[in-house]
C-alpha cells in the first residue's frame, strides 16, 4: 500500500506543469487517468524526440499513469470528462484560464456532479487578477518571478537554466495543494465549499516563492540583486573551479568554521588567518581574490585528486556530473535512483532505458516505478468500460 492508494485523479494536462503534479501523485499510489487529444496526444510526446513515436521526456513525466483519448471539442468527450470527474477525487488542469469554462467544464459544473471534488488549476498568472487571462509558458513566468534576472553573468544578458524549472516548481506546489486539500477533506466534519476545494497555482508566483529574500532585501535595504555567474550573492567562496584535466569542480567552502581549514588545504593559511575574511561579508567583498587563489590550486590537480584532498579535509565539494556520471554513480544505485525498463525507442527491438527514481525516499531507497509513460490511448477501453460502463460501440472502438 502506497500513501495515496485509493485516490483517483483525472489529469486534463499538457506539457509539464500539471503532468508533473499528477506524476507525483501517481508515484505514491494515486490512480491517474490522463486525458489526451485524439491523434497527437500531449505535445510532450514529440519534445526532444530522437526516434520512435514517444519521447523519453513524455515517458518520464507521465510514468505510473493511464492514458485515455477523449475529444473535448465534442459533446461526448465533454460528457465523458464530467462523468469521470464524478468518480475521481481530484481534477488537475493547466489550460489557459477560461478554457474549461468555454468547454462547459467549469469547476461549478464538475462540482455539481461531485461535491467532494478537488480542482487544481495551474496557469501562467493564476485564475484571478488583471493578468489572469494571459497565456504564458514557464520561460515568461521565470522572468516575471525575478528568477531569470539572477541567472548568468553580470556582463551578459540573462540566460535560462537547462530544464523547465518554472513548470516543475509549479507542479510541485500543485501536488502539495492536492494533498493538503485531501487532508482537509478527510479531517473536516462538514463538506468543504468549492472555494476550499479549489487550488490555484500560478507559474510566476511559484517562481517568486523560490526567490528567498529578494523582495524583503529590496524593501528593507534598497538592494537590487543581480547576476553573479556561478556565485551566490553575499556568500563566498562558493563557485566552480577548473582542474588541470579539463574538468571543473564545485567547492562550497563558505561556512565560517570551514573556511580556515579550506584555506590551509589549498596552501593559503594566510587567507584563513585574515580577520577580515572570518565572516561572509568580508569574504564576499574579496571574492575575486579568493576565487583566484582557489583556481590557482585546483589548476594544479586533476578532478579526482582535488576532490580527494578536499574530502579528506572535510571541505564540501563535488564533481559536476553529466548524465553518464549519474548513471555510473554508486550512491544513486544504492538508493534505487536509476530504474531500468524495456522501452520502445524506435528500433526493431525495445531497449533497456534507465529512468530517475521516485523522490522522496520512503524507507531506505526509492520505491519502484510501476510503469513508464503510456502509449497514446493505451487505457481508453479499460477506463471507459470499467468506470463509466461504456460499450465498445459507445466508445467508437
Amino acid at each position: 500500500m502506497l500513501p495515496l492508494s485509493g485516490v483517483r485523479v483525472l489529469e486534463l494536462g499538457n506539457y509539464i506543469a500539471a503532468p508533473t503534479a499528477a506524476r507525483m501523485l501517481a508515484d505514491f499510489g494515486a490512480e491517474v487517468i490522463k486525458v489526451e487529444r485524439p491523434g497527437t496526444g500531449d505535445e510532450l510526446r514529440n519534445w526532444r524526440l530522437y526516434s520512435g513515436t514517444t519521447s523519453m521526456l513524455y515517458r518520464t513525466i507521465n510514468r505510473n499513469k493511464k492514458s485515455i483519448v477523449l475529444d473535448l471539442r465534442t459533446e461526448q468527450g465533454r460528457r465523458d470528462v464530467i462523468d469521470l470527474a464524478e468518480k475521481c477525487d481530484i481534477v488537475l488542469e493547466n489550460f489557459r484560464p477560461g478554457t474549461l469554462e468555454k468547454w462547459g467544464l467549469s469547476p461549478e459544473v464538475l462540482s455539481a456532479k461531485n461535491p467532494d471534488l478537488i480542482i487544481t488549476r495551474i496557469s501562467a498568472f493564476g485564475q484571478t487578477g488583471p493578468m489572469s487571462d494571459r497565456p504564458g509558458f514557464a520561460a515568461v513566468a521565470e522572468a516575471y518571478g525575478g528568477f531569470r534576472n539572477l541567472v548568468g553573468d553580470a556582463d551578459r544578458p540573462p540566460v535560462r537554466v537547462g530544464v523547465s524549472i518554472g513548470d516543475s516548481i509549479a507542479g510541485l506546489y500543485a501536488a502539495f495543494g492536492c494533498v493538503m486539500a485531501l487532508f482537509q477533506r478527510q479531517n473536516t466534519k462538514s463538506a468543504l465549499s468549492l472555494s476550499e476545494r479549489s487550488i490555484d497555482v500560478a507559474l510566476n508566483e511559484s517562481i517568486l516563492s523560490m526567490m528567498e529574500s529578494l523582495i524583503p532585501d529590496y524593501l528593507a535595504y534598497g538592494v537590487e540583486r543581480g547576476r553573479v555567474g556561478g556565485r551566490m550573492e553575499g556568500i563566498a567562496p562558493s563557485n566552480a573551479y577548473p582542474c588541470n584535466d579539463g574538468h571543473s569542480i564545485i567547492i562550497a567552502g563558505n561556512g565560517d568554521a570551514i573556511f580556515a581549514r579550506y584555506m590551509a588545504t589549498i596552501d593559503r593559511p594566510d587567507l584563513g588567518a585574515d580577520p577580515e575574511l572570518s565572516s561572509n561579508a568580508g569574504r564576499w567583498s574579496r571574492r575575486d581574490e579568493l576565487d583566484a587563489a582557489i583556481s590557482a590550486w585546483t589548476g594544479l590537480h586533476s578532478r579526482e585528486d582535488a576532490l580527494r584532498i578536499l574530502d579528506e579535509a572535510g571541505v564540501p565539494s563535488g564533481p559536476i556530473y553529466t548524465a553518464a556520471d549519474v548513471v555510473a554513480d554508486e550512491q544513486y544505485k544504492a538508493r534505487n535512483m536509476i530504474q531500468n525498463f524495456e522501452v520502445d525507442i524506435g528500433e526493431a527491438e525495445p531497449a533497456e532505458v534507465g529512468f530517475v527514481g521516485i523522490v522522496p525516499v520512503i524507507g531506505e531507497k526509492s520505491i519502484p516505478i510501476r510503469s513508464v509513460g503510456p502509449d497514446l490511448g493505451e487505457h481508453t477501453r479499460e477506463v471507459l468500460s470499467t468506470l463509466l460502463g461504456r460499450t465498445e460501440e459507445e466508445m467508437g472502438l
